[in-house]
């Protein structure tokens, strides 16, 4: 029997862009990056986004626009881009190096750039994200973003000034070094960008109940107006998982990376973030990466069979709608129980905002009372 080991990153090397005691070049143009190219720098410097090594040529954006690969036939779904404005662009030859800034004009780390091109912003938006509409959050952040990208590789001094949750922020290194001191060779993730309910509690068990660990896995970095906010995410976890899961299958860590809201080819590209961090198995369940009515409700499990044998080593983990029956006493899918009319507790999200808006709880089978007293008092403090 083969020797077990924890999963090999995507592209085979985990890459590491952080570089010690680099300084900034004080006679060098610099850049303020956005908010996602933030995030995207932290998850490019931290691995998180092998192979990638920077930011995307022009051969590879358009590769990953058309083929859903890397121009070297790595599988890779949405383009990693760091676009500025023409007048900015105007300022850098190729070669030369550019200093990066967070929007407090910290520095960052430099860009060495080998590329500059424009970038077909309608194109991008309608292959990885299958509209050009304007109204979809995702769409709107490329719109907004500058005409020009700069490529090439990245060297990070500073991944992210003042990061939020340092105890839970750990990098692919240390997921795999943690993985390896528990004794994990097969790891789940679950995505997560709202609290978890008691559905989503009732997916992230059958998963547990398959590998040796589960890696509770939200992402904190750039997200929508209208989320529900980070710090008060992290009180449900915390709670949750000292409530109602096993301390030595169960782990929570948080992932830097912006919401792209891209439903389909989001959902590949956090299989490949996962991967990197060591994680074996991934849930995908209804409506992955979504928003508005711009994906189907399957869509983001369809589109794996589209992914090439051995383009990915990470085991997508398909779960239907799951929602607790009166009459079976548990949760169930269409997979497990019959749909019987009126026998499953189902809420709108618009529903739990009104009760928990009013201070009342909603029901137990549909969240945790200690996750509901959390959200009514975040609701109410508004």
């Amino acid at each position: 029997m083969a020797e077990k080991h924890i999963i090999d990153p995507h592209g085979g090397t985990l890459i590491n862009r952080i570089r010690e005691g680099l300084a900034e070049d004080t006679s060098a143009v610099s850049i303020t990056l956005t908010e996602r190219q933030q995030c995207d720098l932290e998850m490019i410097a931290i691995g998180a986004m092998s192979p990638l090594t920077g930011f995307m040529g022009e051969a590879d954006y358009l590769s990953v626009c058309d083929k859903m690969a890397l121009t070297d036939g790595t599988v890779w779904p949405i383009p990693v881009t760091c676009g500025v404005a023409d007048a900015v662009a105007d300022k850098v030859s190729i070669g030369q190096k550019v200093n990066l800034r967070d929007d407090q004009k910290r520095f960052l780390g430099v860009l060495t750039v080998e590329e500059k091109y424009k970038q077909d912003k309608k194109k991008q938006a309608l292959k990885a994200y299958g509209t050009d509409d304007e109204a979809h959050p995702g769409v709107k952040v490329v719109y907004d973003e500058g005409d020009t990208c700069l490529a090439g590789p990245i060297d990070v001094a500073v991944a992210r000034h003042d990061p939020l949750y340092p105890e839970h922020r750990l990098g692919p290194a240390q997921t795999r070094a943690e993985f390896a001191s528990r004794g994990w060779n097969t790891v789940v993730a679950f995505q997560t960008r709202n609290p978890i309910h008691r559905a989503h509690e009732y997916l992230t068990k059958c998963a547990q109940e398959i590998t040796d660990g589960l890696l509770i896995h939200p992402l904190m970095g750039a997200t929508k107006e209208g989320d529900i906010p980070g710090e008060v995410r992290m009180k449900c976890y915390e709670v949750l998982i000292e409530k109602y899961y096993h301390p030595d299958h169960t782990m929570l860590s948080i992932m830097p990376a912006a919401m792209r809201y891209a439903g389909p080819r989001e959902a590949i590209l956090h299989a490949i973030y996962r991967q990197n961090y060591g994680v074996s198995h991934f849930i995908v369940g209804r409506d992955h990466a979504g928003v508005g009515n711009y994906y189907g409700t399957y869509d983001a499990q369809k589109i794996f069979d589209e992914v090439p044998e051995g383009g990915l080593k990470i085991t997508p983990l398909m779960f239907e709608h799951a929602a607790w029956s009166k009459r079976a006493g548990c949760m169930v899918s269409g997979k497990t129980f019959p749909k019987i009319e009126g026998d499953q507790i189902f809420l709108s999200g618009t529903k739990v905002r009104e009760l928990l808006a009013k201070g009342e709880r909603p029901p137990v089978e549909f969240t945790r009372p200690e996750v509901a007293d959390i959200l009514i008092e975040s609701m109410q403090g508004k």
